[in-house]
């Protein structure tokens, strides 16, 4: 039970890495291995914009899971049949099950998936984009970006965990609070961290040296999330974000970056929080707006310099059966 009415997130994960000495049994191995995600979960966002950045489309395939779930498992629902066309599962909990068959923990996306036996090799989302960036070097395509530079890994650590715990987390903390100290608390040093981002982020484009890291793969995706979900459905509505001036332009300029808007569906998104999270919404209302047109709006952020893929380029579009409809804004607000 929480303490005081604090949301504590499990984060014992399984902890096997995919690496390319194959220290832990799973070698780096292009088509061995299946990325699952769901396009609503922000945790799962990270993966699949990290393997879009670093083009790593032909080596790792991706299924995608429906917005919703129940008790037991996000579901392929949106597939035909209600099954993974490569895995030939309906739930990703089979996945969990075929390597630990008394599985006792919740069935979490990113999952990495050994697809010659069925077996989940790890839901560690923390390192799984790490090691996207560090293990499968071999593979990235030509231009990728450096997203963990090891001279600034000591700081990007450092700011990925200050918006881990009070940031990513922390509109959890808000959101699943179930007394009021408790929800002012993760209230307060939430809005503490966007005020000390919002100045760190105003005389420079990207959260840690001039080019994209893994440091802004981590904030994007709950920036994205704020105003369609957080702000309302999770109490966090001191401001929105288009009414914090820095880092909505900030949000927008990653968001109009390839890799990274192209993952998002807010309808998907809204679709998850407002249905599945009964605690908060017993409804299951999803609402219509907001307004998320203004995504697409100029940000300004070039004047600050800085260059989004260092010496590399970007990537190009995503494959057909990626591809988030294009109609999404609309549909969203």
């Amino acid at each position: 039970m929480p303490d005081q009415g604090e949301f504590k997130r499990d984060t014992n994960y399984i902890a096997d890495r995919i690496t390319a000495d194959g220290r832990d049994g799973w070698p780096v191995e292009p088509g061995r291995y299946r990325l699952v995600i769901a396009r609503a979960c922000p945790w799962a966002n990270r993966a699949s914009i990290v393997r879009r950045l670093l083009g790593l489309e032909d080596v790792l395939s991706m299924g995608i899971c429906g917005p919703t779930h129940d008790a037991r498992s996000w579901t392929f629902d949106l597939d035909p049949g209600g099954r993974d066309p490569v895995l030939g599962i309906e739930r990703l909990q089979e996945a969990f099950l075929a390597r630990y068959p008394d599985y006792p923990r919740g069935i979490t996306v990113p999952a990495i998936v050994d697809m010659p036996t069925g077996q989940v090799v790890t839901n560690d989302f923390q390192q799984i984009t790490l090691d996207l960036s560090l293990e499968w070097g071999a593979y990235h395509r030509e231009g990728a970006p450096e997203l963990y530079p090891e001279p600034l890994r000591d700081e990007i650590d450092d700011v990925a965990e200050k918006v881990f715990r009070d940031v990513n987390n922390g509109v959890y903390k808000s959101g699943f609070a179930g007394t009021q100290q408790a929800y002012e608390e993760a209230y307060h040093a939430l809005f503490a961290r966007l005020d000390w981002l919002s100045e760190r982020l105003a005389g420079q484009r990207y959260l840690v040296g001039d080019t994209i890291t893994e440091a802004d793969v981590r904030l994007f995706t709950t920036l994205v999330r704020f105003d369609p979900v957080y702000h309302g459905h999770f109490k966090c509505n001191r401001q929105k974000l288009t009414e914090m001036p820095v880092l909505w332009a900030y949000a927008r300029d990653l968001f109009q970056t390839p890799g990274f808007g192209d993952t998002i569906d807010f309808g998907q998104i809204k679709e998850h929080y407002y249905v599945v999270h009964r605690q908060v919404n017993p409804t299951g209302i999803v609402p219509l707006g907001p307004d998320l047109t203004g995504w697409l709006t100029p940000h300004g952020r070039e004047d600050l310099g800085g260059r989004p893929f260092g010496d590399g380029t970007p990537p190009g579009p995503p494959l057909p059966d990626e591809q988030v409809p294009v109609e999404v804004l609309r549909r969203a607000g």
